[in-house]
């Protein structure tokens, strides 16, 4: 065991041992230095926590509630609609067609992918909300232009970065999926724009370009209220008192997360590739874009292709946006319930397994009413990544850790999608069969990777425990005295692997019989 006098650089030096050793050896970090750790210690006292009444505490959530989700579900609704504005043009007088089409769908993918690295640097140097803000406005403006992706590779990242900042482990899932909740939205708020944009006869400006110019003009509102609403951490929430900004910092204490850091730290992002779980994060965000490149840019076609006109398309497509709704707050209720992650990833997956088998039987049969409740079932899916979004929130501590995984997986992403945009061939038009048996594998496949992905977790989890249970024997030390270095320790930005208190929670009998969740001297892994 290392002796209290290392350095935190020689604790830095484990990076090449395995995930085991580094459990048992990274359980006496007593020597921090604090210059490199959060922007909260500019606020509040490392060493001492202040306490406040739970019912300050509530009134406190509440505010929060009001002033962030709202403008993260209004930024979440105006980048979905954006995305998926090709997929209204296409059945709307879009003049490029066949493989060209699948081109023009991978576009938008390439500008994410090509951007996420960059993106994820710039607002890890900047005010978060205000470096979002601006992205927003010029994507608006892009919008007009059609070429949106560049701006947009930075939504998901910040978004996940401000909800893990402002509220607790067992909070966040829900929160998260509120502002996903709105890709649901899309589709019926999209459908019905579309239709009634799609009667206009075209004499002055074709109804397609119609589409652009209403949702560029949409996230340029969006955008400006982001910048002046949307505070960057709970250290420059102007709309918060100085004390309600001290109480926000000590509500996530003890979720040892932090809020940010503007130093970027190359161990923490070598901690990141080291990590196999970071690996399955992004294998899971593969496994679940690849179908959302297909399905988000062809569903309407697919649906057209049952025999329905073009108007009638477009209001036949919004059911799905309520499956995928209602899917996505019931997995963010359940997530944060059972304080889970891979089990809400199956839920959201089955439905499109079973959706996709549908459409590939009931193929040619004529049965509409099969075919729609099949297509309207294969929405389900997206919820994943909203479930993946509120794992990397609370499993993972260090700024630059957490911003290093959140890139990567918008990588994995966008990649996902680009092959995506490629499995609904034209030459396989209009039955698609083989994009449809692609997607009932990979997701097949990722239902495997979710539950390897948690029992990787639950063995962590009963690792760390044992970890901290050894501490406590060999220094004398009480849980209070635990709490009490968690304490200290909270805003240093360390990482997961660097403080063996850090652990991850999920519902493990062993972990519910020893610990109460919202008060206990233990961080862990949501599994």
């Amino acid at each position: 065991m290392h002796q209290a006098s290392e350095s935190l650089e020689e604790k830095r030096s484990m990076d090449q041992k395995s995930v085991d050793e580094k459990v048992v050896e990274a359980t006496s970090i007593s020597s921090v230095d604090f210059r490199h750790g959060d922007e909260a210690l500019k606020l509040i006292d490392a060493e001492k926590a202040v306490k406040f009444s739970e019912e300050y505490n509530l009134k406190l959530r509440r505010k929060l509630d009001k002033m962030i989700p709202p403008l993260c579900a209004a930024v979440y609704f105006t980048q979905y609609l954006d995305k998926t504005s090709l997929n209204y043009a296409s059945v709307m007088g879009f003049p490029i067609t066949g493989q060209h089409y699948n081109l023009v769908s991978m576009a938008f993918y390439l500008g994410f992918l090509a951007f996420e690295f960059p993106t994820t640097y710039f607002a890890q140097k900047t005010r978060v909300a205000k470096y979002l803000g601006a992205n927003v406005i010029i994507w608006g403006i892009l919008l007009m232009l059609h070429s949106v992706g560049m701006c947009e590779s930075c939504v998901a990242p910040i978004l996940i970065l401000i909800i893990s900042m402002f509220y607790k482990k067992n909070e966040q899932a829900r929160r998260i999926s509120w502002f996903y909740f709105m890709n649901g939205l899309t589709h019926i708020f999209g459908g019905f724009v579309a239709f009634g944009v799609s009667h206009y006869d075209g004499r002055r400006l074709a109804p397609w370009k119609i589409i652009y110019i209403l949702l560029g003009a949409l996230a340029i509102v969006v955008g400006i209220c982001v910048m002046i609403w949307l505070p960057d951490s709970p250290v420059h929430a102007t709309g918060l008192t100085k004390e309600e900004r001290i109480a926000a910092l000590e509500r996530v204490r003890d979720g040892q997360g932090g809020t940010e850091n503007k130093e970027l730290k190359t161990y923490q992002m070598k901690e990141a590739l080291l990590d196999i779980r970071t690996w399955l994060i992004i294998l899971t965000s593969l496994l679940t874009s690849i179908p959302n490149g297909g399905i988000s840019n062809f569903s309407n076609l697919i649906i057209k292709s049952f025999g329905y006109t073009s108007k009638q398309t477009l209001i036949l497509s919004t059911p799905g946006g309520a499956v995928a709704a209602l899917t996505t707050l019931f997995c963010g209720w359940y997530a944060d319930r059972k304080n889970e992650r891979a089990i809400p990833v199956i839920f959201a997956l089955l439905p499109t397994i079973l959706g996709a088998a549908l459409l590939i039987g009931f193929n040619n049969t004529g049965q509409k009413g099969v075919l729609l409740f099949a297509i309207y079932l294969s929405n389900s899916f997206g919820t994943a990544l909203s479930t993946v979004y509120a794992y990397l929130a609370s499993n993972t501590s260090g700024h630059t850790k957490r911003s290093t995984i959140s890139a990567l997986t918008l990588v994995a992403f966008s990649v996902g999608n680009i092959v995506g945009t490629e499995i609904f061939q034209p030459k396989d038009a209009p039955g698609y069969i083989p994009g449809k048996i692609a997607i009932m594998i990979l997701l097949s496949v990722q239902l495997g990777v979710s539950l390897l992905l948690r029992w990787i977790n639950v063995r962590l989890n009963k690792k760390k425990i044992a970890a901290v249970e050894d501490m406590k024997r060999k220094k004398g030390w009480t849980d209070e005295d635990v709490q009490r270095e968690r304490n200290k320790h909270a805003f240093a930005d360390l990482t997961d692997k660097e403080w063996v208190i850090f652990q991850f929670v999920h519902t493990h009998p062993m972990v519910t019989n020893m610990l109460s969740f919202n008060r206990n001297p233990y961080f862990l892994y949501t599994a």
